[in-house]
This record gives C-alpha cells, sequence and structure tokens, in this order.
C-alpha cells in the first residue's frame, strides 16, 4: 500500500520523483523518501511525515542528478518513523530499493543474513530484501539484475520493487509480483510508477509488469524483462487511459468532494454505450462472450473488501431478484482462508476500485484453480484484476484520488445494475414493460443524483449536529442495507466518529440498548415493499428519545413527521435507490470530517489502494 516511483534519462531526476510521489501519497503518507544516484554514490534523504516534509527536508540537501527512485509509504512492518523510511541501503551503501508488497518469509531470511554478519537498521521487511539481493550479488559474484532475479526466487510475499545502484548508476532494475508495476517510455528516459498518476505528466506510452518479470531499463537499450525463472519475455508499448486533468482538485477543497460532485457524470460515463434508451437494449460488450455461463450459473459468488464489498451486497438483491440465480457475497480476505466450496459452474464476480487489491486478487487466483468463471469489475485500465479474470467491465468512474471512496460506489452499483437487468431480459425472466420501465429509470439516474446534490446545504446542516458526538447507528432495509453499512464506513474512516450499520429490523436484537437522547440515527427510509416496517423501526427509536435523521423519498410526509432532520431524494425503482440514497450519506460524512477538522483526503491509517494482505 506505498507509491513507488523512478527515473532514469537526460533530466534532473528529483523534480520528477517529488511531482510523482505527491500524485501517489494517497497509496500511503507516513513517510517518504528518496535516493538519488550521483557520480557512483547514492544520496538517501528521508523522513517521516507527508511528502511535503521530505520536499522541505531536502532543500538543502544534494538531490542532483539522473538517475533516482522515490517511495511514501503506508507502514506495515515497523512504525512509521525516519529509520522504517524508504529507500534501504544495502550494508556497503552501493545498493538502495524502495518495495510496495510485504515478504511473508522475512523473518526466516533475517536470521540467516544476521548469521551472516548483516546488521539491520529498521523494523521492515523491506531491508531484509536489500541484504538479500546484496549477499546474493557478493557470495555468487553476479550482475545486479541476475542477483535481484536469484534473491527473488527465495522470497515468499508479494513485491512491487525498483533498485539502483552506484555501480550501474543508469540502470533502473523493476521486479513485480502481486504489487502493480507500470514502465513508462519517454525519449531517451524511462519512468517507473506503481500508479499511472505519476507518470501521465510525461508519457502515455507504458507497459505494464506481470507477476514474477524483472526489467532492467537503461536509456538507450530496448526495454529487457525476463521471468524469476529466467525465461525472456517480450512486451508492446500501451495507451496509458489517463489525463492530467482528472488528477487536479479542480478548485474544490478537497478530492472527495470534487469526486461525489463528479457521479452525475462518472454515473453517466459507466452507462455510456451500455444503455440504448431508444431500442430498450441493455449490453456490456465486455461479458459478451461469458453471458451463456452467467445465464446457466450454478450460483453467483462476488468477492470484494471493504466499499466494493457493500457495493456487492446491493448487486446480490439485484441478481436474486431479476435472475433467480442464488448469489453469495464473500469477503475476499476471508475467502481464501475457508477453503470454500466452488463449483466449475460458478461465476465468481470480483469487485475492486483500484484493481489491486491485494485479497481480492487472491480469490480470484483461488476461483481460477477451482475451475469456475471469474469475471471482474474495476475502475482502472490495465490493473491487475483486470488481465487476472477471463473477461469483465470496466466502470469508467475516472481516477478516484479521496481515500474514502465514493463515485466508485455507485458506478460498481451502476455496473452491477446494467449486468442484472441486460442478463434478466436475455433470460426472460422479467416482463417487458417492467425491463423498459427500469431502463427508463436507470436513464434518469444522472439527473436526479444532481437534484440531490442542490441539498448539500440541508446536509452541512445535518452535520454540524452529528460532529459533536461520538457514536452513530445507521439503518436500512433490503436494497438499502448495504448502503446503512456503506454511510456508517464513511463516517467513521474520514470523521472517526464510531458508526454502524444495521438491517433496521436487526436494531431491537441488540443496537436498541445503545439508544437514548444523544445518539443519532441515520434511516434509511424511501419508499420500498418494507417501508412500513422501516416506520415501525423508527417509532421504536423515537420513543427512546433517539434523534432521527432520515433520507425519504421526496414528498413523504409521514417519516418527516416523526424525524428530526430530513433529506429526500427524487422517486425511482427500489432497486436504483442504493445509488441515490448514499450521495447524502456521503456528503454528511464529508462534512462532518471537515468541521472536525479531519484531514478528509488522507484520513489516518488508511490508504486508497489495499495491496498488502
Amino acid at each position: 500500500m506505498c507509491g513507488i516511483v523512478g527515473y532514469v534519462g537526460n533530466k534532473e531526476a528529483f523534480p520528477v520523483l517529488i511531482k510523482g510521489l505527491y500524485r501517489m501519497e494517497y497509496r500511503g503518507y507516513d513517510s517518504a523518501g528518496v535516493a538519488i544516484v550521483k557520480e557512483n554514490e547514492i544520496n538517501i534523504h528521508k523522513c517521516h511525515g507527508r511528502v511535503s516534509d521530505l520536499e522541505e527536508f531536502c532543500k538543502d540537501k544534494d538531490v542532483t542528478g539522473t538517475c533516482g527512485i522515490a517511495h511514501t509509504r503506508w507502514a506495515t512492518h515497523g512504525e512509521p518513523n525516519d529509520q522504517n523510511a524508504h529507500p534501504h541501503f544495502s550494508s556497503d551503501k552501493k545498493i538502495a530499493l524502495i518495495h510496495n508488497g510485504i515478504i511473508e518469509n522475512h523473518l526466516t531470511l533475517k536470521v540467516a543474513l544476521e548469521k551472516n554478519g548483516y546488521i539491520f537498521n529498521s523494523e521492515t521487511d523491506t531491508e531484509v530484501l536489500i541484504h538479500l539481493i546484496e549477499d546474493v550479488k557478493k557470495n555468487e559474484n553476479l550482475p545486479l539484475a541476475e542477483a535481484v532475479r536469484v534473491a527473488l526466487s527465495q522470497v515468499v510475499g508479494t513485491y512491487g520493487i525498483i533498485v539502483v545502484s552506484s555501480d550501474e548508476p543508469d540502470t533502473l532494475i523493476v521486479a513485480k509480483k502481486g504489487s502493480p508495476v507500470i514502465i513508462g517510455f519517454g525519449k531517451n528516459e524511462y519512468y517507473v510508477a506503481s500508479d499511472g498518476a505519476a507518470l501521465i505528466e510525461y508519457t502515455n506510452k507504458v507497459v505494464y509488469l506481470n507477476d514474477e518479470e524483472i526489467a532492467v531499463l537503461t536509456p538507450g537499450n530496448d526495454l529487457q524483462v525476463k521471468t524469476i525463472k529466467n525465461k525472456k519475455v517480450s512486451h508492446y508499448a500501451e495507451k496509458l487511459q489517463l489525463s492530467l486533468e482528472e488528477l487536479e482538485k479542480g478548485g474544490y477543497p478537497h478530492f472527495m468532494l470534487k469526486e461525489i460532485y463528479e457521479q452525475p457524470r462518472s454515473i453517466a460515463d459507466s452507462m455510456r454505450g451500455r444503455l440504448n434508451l431508444k431500442k430498450d437494449v441493455v449490453s456490456l460488450g465486455g461479458i459478451v462472450e461469458y453471458e451463456d455461463r452467467l445465464l446457466n450459473a450454478r450460483r453467483i459468488v462476488i468477492v470484494a473488501c471493504g466499499t466494493s464489498y457493500h457495493a456487492g451486497l446491493v448487486g446480490e438483491h439485484l441478481f436474486e431478484d431479476l435472475l433467480r440465480i442464488p448469489v453469495e457475497v464473500e469477503y475476499a480476505s476471508e475467502f481464501r482462508y475457508r477453503n470454500p466450496v466452488i463449483y466449475e459452474d460458478d461465476v465468481v464476480i470480483a469487485i475492486s476500485q483500484s484493481g489491486e487489491t491485494a485479497d481480492t486478487l487472491a480469490a480470484i487466483e483461488l476461483s481460477k484453480k477451482k475451475g469456475a468463471t471469474v469475471l471482474g469489475i474495476c475502475n482502472v485500465v490495465g490493473s491487475s484484476i483486470a488481465r487476472a479474470t477471463d473477461a469483465g467491465s470496466y466502470t469508467h468512474a475516472g481516477p478516484e484520488i479521496g481515500v474514502a471512496s465514493t463515485k466508485a460506489f455507485t458506478a460498481q452499483v451502476t455496473v452491477l445494475a446494467l449486468m442484472a437487468l441486460c442478463l434478466a431480459d436475455k433470460k426472460k425472466k422479467i416482463p417487458k414493460k417492467q425491463y423498459v420501465r427500469m431502463v427508463e429509470a436507470l436513464e434518469k439516474i444522472p439527473d436526479q443524483v444532481k437534484q440531490i446534490l442542490q441539498s448539500d446545504e440541508k446536509v452541512k446542516e445535518i452535520a454540524s449536529y452529528i460532529k459533536d458526538h461520538t457514536n452513530a447507528l445507521y439503518l436500512g432495509r433490503n436494497y438499502n442495507y448495504p448502503v446503512a453499512l456503506e454511510g456508517a464506513l464513511k463516517l467513521k474512516e474520514i470523521s472517526y466518529i464510531h458508526a454502524e450499520g444495521y438491517p433496521a429490523a436487526e436494531m431491537k436484537h441488540g443496537p436498541i440498548a445503545l439508544i437514548d437522547e444523544n445518539m443519532p440515527v441515520i434511516v434509511i427510509a424511501v419508499n420500498s415493499a418494507t417501508y412500513e416496517k422501516v416506520v415501525s423501526n423508527i417509532q421504536e427509536v423515537k420513543a427512546r428519545k433517539g434523534k432521527i435523521i432520515s433520507i425519504v423519498t421526496e414528498g413523504d410526509k409521514d417519516v418527516a413527521a416523526l424525524s428530526d432532520y430530513v433529506i429526500e431524494i427524487p422517486k425511482t425503482e427500489e432497486l436504483f435507490t442504493p445509488i441515490l440514497t448514499s450521495i447524502p450519506l456521503q456528503l454528511l460524512a464529508y462534512h462532518a470530517a471537515v468541521m472536525c477538522g479531519r484531514d478528509v483526503d488522507r484520513p489516518r491509517n488508511l490508504a486508497k489502494s489495499v495491496t498488502v494482505e
């Protein structure tokens, strides 16, 4: 969950590296560092804190040189401090390395290296790797690239690494397994990063390394790639699907707010080319080859983590409602460890914003070994999940920089809705009139999101009440129970206010004990098959003096009469309400966090792309 960036070429490396770190800081912001190769030596500068702290720290340091690497960290092994920051040196100070991932057998390797006389100056697993490379190079008298290959053959875990050496001052050595690595091509220069955001200002011509591949990058030489098993492989450059404009705040105070307000566009983009209102047709080209397997699946299994898991729960309702195929939604982080039963006629759908989520990738690997068809839903073109799955659909939401996911959630739900509608029509599971009505309702969603965003001032008023509390309860039923979970997650991850989401009826099976006059209860009470039941749940809260904040369908007077605060959403089909009801909850969390003085885009202890277990 770290950001790595490297440059070798004909211009000063430091400005490229520091700008790349700023672009990727959402991947980790505990500490940062840079290593520049100059005149057969390596200068490393690193410190605890943000990239801005590193830039300030380097003001009076020698950072000149045309070859370098840099790193922004989310701590896994070892607390965030100067010693544990990357890059890490070899003991002879001739090799430096940065790493994104986890070396699972680092303790075993460390014991062996200590017996060989190596001294460790940090608590990180990464320092084990640099000393292992150094040990192999010395003992087997190998060139650096070959030493990296041999060393990595002894490693268990994941890695995206860049290595530099004072003996080869114009070369970057790059390797990947389970962590993203992108190589960019310039004019007689190479760029490397774990994220295209760090490259797009300089090039859109890139190669995505595959797992267990090593690349040697020397200006003037062609790209050289081989596998850990020493087999040469060829790569062809692709166009990076990203624009610089998408990576800027565009006048908003935070990326999160910008991304909330981008949702009318991002939802429309998720539907573009897939929903034809004139012909009442829904189609997803990415899964055409696998439609029959979906239609005849014994079961659909959805694997995901965090916000994507909540989108998957909505997908469960959609598929079971419209297709009448049983669906199971699994946390990817638990899926691989409980020896799941997977049949060859199952379809597994993996959902991830980044397309790099380590647990979800592991679930994909397991599912493929069991013979299931595996489809992906992700946002990043060329990502590991997009390449690991049999087929799938991109959400086309555009880059999401804010750590708390917003537009990715609504785009994922939109794609799941399109998929369910498309398959339901082909399977003749819903009457044509109902299908047409749903297609028309889905087409209106972007404009309805725009309408909801106009309630921002009312949401601010509610946030000013919420911010002074330490707990909150979110309740929803049926399609909107997952939204209650998602709303609670948004509040706690960026405002640090403890919040829990529950099915509304489950409140009286325990959580009702928490309700008093100091407990805000956010209830999703839109028109649905369970509306009357939710009204009863609100009355139960009211009887215990809980403060009711309700999200209702516009024109609803009954719930409004019971509530302390009300937010209205436009009327739509029940199965699409999660897209609309999630918007005010995103705004509520955002404004509460701002009022609490939180760093909204970079909440403590979190990073955007979870590339480690």
